[in-house]
């Protein structure tokens, strides 16, 4: 990027939050400017701003009184708003301001310290996210992760089924086998083979 690199604070984390940081470094810059041509003594009280913009001036230094840090500033967030690279991910909810700056803290650490997130909301994937890039696509859905299991799952719902069939089914009878002749073996049976007839 060509302006000065600076510190992105964590808050600022779609490409909405850096135009409103853009919004309040530029009237607190208009204010200033116009102050300059009060008479001179008379006391200035900057406008009110935001956390977020109070965090990243603190964060890098800067001092607003000075017309170069002003400069430094906008040129900066105008250069991260325009050329930032932007990660769309889409959820089934909307996520809270917490999970989106954990978020975002790790996606800066691995992939780009600038980059920025553009949250969408798609009802339809169950858990879990969609994400794209500009010339790349990621399912992580819990969709997805059962269409990709669906035979699986289909056999596994089969092979359940197939058991409570096969438990509660009766056991057929065994009918007794005959080894030779006057000689009968009874399955059901543990006693030891007789001899049918008369008995010595």
């Amino acid at each position: 990027m060509a302006a000065e690199q600076l510190l992105l604070p964590i808050g600022a984390v779609t490409r909405a939050d850096v135009g409103r940081l853009m919004r309040e470094a530029e009237a607190v810059d208009n204010f200033l400017t116009q102050s300059a041509t009060r008479q001179p003594g008379t006391t200035v009280q900057l406008p009110k701003t935001s956390h977020l913009l109070d965090e990243m001036v603190a964060a890098n230094k800067l001092n607003l009184l000075q017309t170069a840090d002003r400069d430094k500033l906008r040129d900066f967030l105008k250069t991260i708003r325009t050329k930032a690279p932007i990660l769309h991910i889409s959820f089934n909810s909307d996520p809270s301001p917490i999970f989106q700056q954990r978020l975002i803290t790790w996606i800066r650490q691995q992939m780009h310290p600038y980059i920025l997130l553009q949250i969408g909301l798609h009802p339809s994937i169950g858990a879990g996210c969609v994400v794209r890039t500009t010339n790349k696509f990621f399912d992580f859905s819990l969709r997805q992760k059962f269409s990709e299991q669906r035979m699986l799952l289909i056999s596994k719902l089969n092979g359940t089924d197939n058991t409570k069939e096969a438990a509660v089914q009766p056991v057929p009878a065994q009918p007794a086998v005959a080894t030779s002749p006057g000689i009968t073996v009874d399955l059901h049976s543990a006693n030891t083979p007789t001899e049918s007839g008369s008995t010595q």
